[in-house]
């Protein structure tokens, strides 16, 4: 390769990195939501999550000594057997040993990929005794979370713009204000100036429920998914959750939530028209935490339940400040 090729290829190396990294600050992933930047998956909150991360970590190392020692032999290449340095090419056609080793090592390393895989999905689909069921269906565009033992469901449907501008200002203000504008530019108006509520409120645009749903810490969660219309996906990243919702059909999954705190993840297949519009939120509380918020749902009193719920996360909230003080 001339000096002249080999400056075109690193240049066009150069580019194409400048224009996938452009604007994007690496950053690591977080718990429970995602992060501006993130890389690698967000952090474990159960044990089969550890285990996909574990493999993940595997394979991604596999893959990034492949390329560098694929990177090195074409450099090599590029250097030794140039025309300039290897005037006289070889006329050899085959080496026996290196093409044993090319066809064996892949296999290993394929097997080596597999052992872990293998044990991972048998471990997802190995379901020990749930402490607690929840059945999910899928709605165009909302989540239904029915606790089968309680007989309590809980409707999970997503906080807009509007939403948090109207609980603000108040429905009088608000029809004032925007009441005049349509189409594109309500939309313009109601998104810059959500954007410091939301931000003042401590909430995640397109990440929040009006209802959130609880499950306790260490106690096994079976969720069995289905969909009312069309297909959906009920995903919880740190949880290493994520199970088709199928009109007509109903599958299961299964998590034990080992770390307190808010989880949330989304409809994850392109469901349709507002698909961006199903967030999931669900909140792992300590047992009697979850006792009262239960009792609460039963008694039909969902704002007190949500309160709960905020109460709890408030407290945690203040207990992680005052420890890292």
């Amino acid at each position: 390769m001339s000096k002249e090729m080999f400056g075109a290829v690193a240049i066009l190396a150069i580019v194409c990195l400048a224009v996938a990294f452009g604007g994007l600050t690496p950053a690591f992933a977080g718990l429970g939501q995602p992060t501006d930047g993130e890389l690698g998956l967000q952090l474990s909150a159960s044990p089969i999550m550890d285990q996909i991360t574990s493999l993940f970590n595997v394979v991604n190392t596999i893959l990034i000594v492949i390329v560098l020692f694929v990177l090195v032999l074409l450099l090599w290449v590029m250097f030794r057997f140039n025309e300039k340095s290897n005037p006289v090419p070889s006329r050899t056609t085959h080496n026996t040993m290196l093409e044993v080793a090319w066809t064996i090592v892949p296999i290993l390393i394929l097997v080596g990929i597999a052992i872990p895989s293998f044990h991972l999905l048998f471990n997802q689909y190995a379901f020990p005794k749930p402490d607690v069921t929840i059945k999910v269906t899928g709605n165009a565009w909302f989540w239904d979370h029915e606790y089968m033992d309680d007989k309590v469901t809980v409707t999970s449907n997503m906080v807009n713009d509007e939403d948090i501008l109207r609980a603000k200002m108040g429905d009088d203000a608000f029809d004032k204000k925007y009441g005049a504008l349509t189409g594109t530019q309500l939309t313009k108006a109601l998104y810059d100036d959500s954007l410091p509520v939301w931000k003042e409120d401590h909430k995640l645009r397109r990440l929040t429920v009006d209802q959130e749903i609880a499950v306790p810490v260490n106690k096994v969660v079976t969720v069995l998914v289905t969909s009312n219309d069309v297909i959906h996906s009920w995903t919880i990243p740190s949880f290493g959750v994520k199970m088709q919702a199928v009109p007509g059909r109903t599958s299961a999954v299964w998590f034990k939530a080992t770390k307190i705190g808010t989880y949330r993840g989304q409809c994850s297949v392109l469901c349709g028209k507002l698909h961006s519009a199903m967030p999931i939120v669900v909140r792992v509380v300590d047992q009697p935490v979850y006792d009262s918020w239960m009792a609460a749902l039963k008694a039909k009193d969902r704002k007190k339940a949500q309160k709960i719920l905020d109460d709890d996360a408030a407290a945690h909230a203040n207990q992680s400040v005052a420890a890292a003080q």
